[in-house]
């Protein structure tokens, strides 16, 4: 089992916010009811750290064939969503963290990973970022696919648990303790809290 709070101080890390985007928000076709609960959290990370924050924003196709195989019946069913139909600002972050960027970087994906089809894997590199402190949107689909591809990556992965948010309840709980219970070596989870201790300002 998983021990929550990590043993060493947080170093040669970029704070990577997953999808803050107003479509999330309040009101949002793809509304996370907690997504307002954990804004001030994740304002407070980026304030201290803004110039290692890493924001990434979900681009949907402007038409459902715009993407292959099975992301065609995707936004089909939410063709809501698609910059065909779908207001400009909703792509973008909510407010409270749009004052962030610059320094903060602001990088777009296609798909559910972070990583997929962006230049995020590039910068870090560029950066020479070992660690990756993770919060935002959903806890269960694209955060999720970001934290397996960091693994993948060879990242020391440390998610703030209460800075994460999800439509889905019993989802969010699911992948807490799936990290908990499988993926001990490679995933931490801390709170907020915690974090001004192992991750101080500057460093």
């Amino acid at each position: 089992m998983a021990v929550d709070t990590p043993v060493e101080p947080i170093t040669d890390a970029v704070h990577l916010s997953i999808d803050m985007q107003n479509i999330f928000s309040s009101g949002g076709i793809w509304e996370s009811p907690w997504m307002e609960r954990v804004v001030p959290s994740i304002v407070d990370i980026a304030a201290r750290h803004a110039d290692r924050t890493v924001f990434t924003r979900f681009i949907t196709p402007v038409h459902p064939e715009d993407r292959p195989g099975r992301w065609r019946r995707y936004f089909s069913k939410w063709h809501r969503a698609t910059r065909a139909e779908l207001a400009s600002s909703q792509l973008e972050l909510v407010p409270a963290l749009q004052r962030f960027a610059p320094p903060a970087h602001v990088i777009n994906k296609p798909a559910y990973s972070a990583f997929t089809e962006s230049p995020l894997a590039s910068l870090l590199s560029e950066k020479g970022i070992g660690t990756l402190v993770i919060t935002g949107s959903e806890t269960d689909v694209c955060v999720l696919a970001t934290v397996l591809d960091a693994v993948d990556f060879g990242f020391r992965v440390v998610i703030v648990e209460d800075a994460l948010c999800s439509s889905s309840d019993a989802g969010h709980d699911a992948l807490m303790t799936l990290y908990r219970n499988r993926f001990s070596e490679q995933i931490e989870l801390i709170q907020a809290a915690e974090l001004r201790i192992l991750w101080p300002d500057g460093a």
